[in-house]
């Protein structure tokens, strides 16, 4: 293998175990900010990079050589032979939050993916990558004021309720996949989740009398399952192309242990005092399993459209019933079906033109409707959104450097909290060839 190679696959794996470091290091941070990232283990994140978010979030049934598609493990072979594809993004959030008349805002960064493919042999081909599952984090503040009388223990002077969350779950993955008979691909990947969350809630009292008390949760989770994809395609004529495709990712038990914890601010050391450290293991909590089905219409590299559906089972999964999850707030959650609905479209007005850059570019466009994995007040909550994108074609073959905007809405459902949210999302599309021999040094 030329010199050259072995330097880019270096770095590549280089580039996996910083983003790994990177990810890691949440603790005290808010790597997402929502007030409904309180239920369970927070809010969910929609599989898939920049190329995918800029039409809508789809690509179950994508199958584009050009770029990676980490949506479905079938559509690994879509490549050129002997192609090397690696794929790294980033992501912004800012929300504006009303719930009656108060108003609130956030804005998070964070990185959304790193993957690399790459083939096997023939028609074969491996992808490995990292992307966050889920985030956790909120901080909310209540102040009120006590008057003389009001309390058995006396005059207490203003007393201040605080709760707040942070921490991410993420999931590592690895798979392939074969193509066979020319159409029909299939494939596998086994998804590891890992990571912290942390809950707490406190009450402090100005008069200095009084001692202030926090408690809360660390949970530290664990799981592994399986998910499996197909993609068939069948051409029909003119360089049109119909591709269906599926995906079904397996319910993962989970594991890790919670540790419950008491803070005393007025104690000598000011460390937190764990009371009770609980095995994950056999209390019945689960990660939910998904289905998800979709559909493409291609003209070559010209044009597709695509739509996808998904849906997701997390009942039973015991996240309203263990302490650490569950919420004590006068909005209970429970588990429920998790759904959404994606539509997308992308055109490239000239992908050999020569003269006019702009017309090697791909634009795209999507909307999409999303439906919580849990219930608040035992209904679920909607979200709403619409995207537009762009990739630029960048030196030789197909590296590029993909942006995204997303523009949406949660809150349907009558939901007690409304979010309005703009966020966007850039990915680096990096493409070349292993084993090309140089006619010239």
């Amino acid at each position: 293998m030329a010199r050259g190679k072995m330097r880019r696959i270096a770095a590549a794996v280089a580039g996996i175990l910083f983003s790994v470091a990177a990810y890691s290091q949440t603790e005290g941070t808010f790597s997402g900010y929502s007030p409904y990232s309180v239920y369970g283990i927070g809010n969910l994140h929609s599989l898939g990079n920049a190329y995918s978010f800029s039409r809508g979030g789809t690509g179950i049934a994508d199958r584009n050589h050009r770029f990676m598609n980490i949506l479905n493990p079938a559509s690994v072979t879509a490549r050129d032979s002997l192609s090397f594809m690696a794929d790294f993004g980033l992501s912004g959030k800012a929300s504006l939050f009303r719930d009656g008349n108060s108003k609130g805002i956030g804005n998070i960064y964070n990185i959304s993916d790193f993957a690399i493919s790459f083939p096997l042999w023939r028609n074969a081909a491996f992808m490995v990558g990292l992307t966050p599952f889920s985030d956790i984090g909120y901080s909310t503040t209540t102040t009120e004021k006590s008057s003389e009388g009001e309390s058995s223990i006396g005059y207490t002077g203003s007393r201040t309720y605080a709760a707040g969350g942070t921490g991410s779950v993420y999931q590592l993955f690895a798979g392939g996949g074969v193509t066979l008979w020319n159409r029909l691909s299939i494939g596998a990947q086994y998804m590891f989740l890992f990571g912290n969350i942390d809950k707490y809630s406190s009450v402090s009292f100005s008069e200095s009398s009084f001692r202030s008390i926090a408690a809360g949760d660390t949970i530290q989770v664990k799981a592994s399952t399986v998910k499996f994809g197909l993609q068939y395609e069948q051409p029909l004529g003119g360089n049109y192309k119909l591709s269906l495709g599926a995906t079904y990712r397996m319910k993962a038990a989970m594991r890790g242990q919670s540790i419950a914890y008491d803070y005393w601010s007025m104690s000598s050391d000011g460390n937190r005092i764990s009371r009770a450290e609980t095995p994950l293991k056999g209390e019945g909590l689960s990660f939910g399993d998904e289905l998800g089905a979709g559909l493409s219409f291609r003209k070559g590299d010209k044009w597709a459209v695509q739509m996808d559906y998904t849906r997701g089972n997390w009942t039973g999964t015991g996240f309203d019933s263990f302490r650490g999850f569950m919420n004590n707030s006068s909005h209970p959650f429970t588990g429920g079906i998790a759904q959404s609905i994606r539509g997308g479209f992308e055109i490239v007005p000239n992908a050999n033109d020569i003269r006019h850059y702009l017309n090697r570019a791909t634009y795209r466009a999507g909307a999409y409707f999303e439906q919580s994995y849990y219930k608040v007040d035992g209904k679920p909550l909607g979200t709403v959104g619409i995207t537009i994108g762009a990739t630029l074609p960048v030196y030789i073959w197909y590296n590029g450097l993909t942006v995204a905007l997303e523009a949406g809405y949660t809150g349907l459902g009558g939901a007690p909290v409304k979010e309005t949210f703009f966020s966007f999302h850039v990915g680096f599309n990096i493409f070349d060839i292993w084993f090309r021999k140089y006619q010239y040094e």
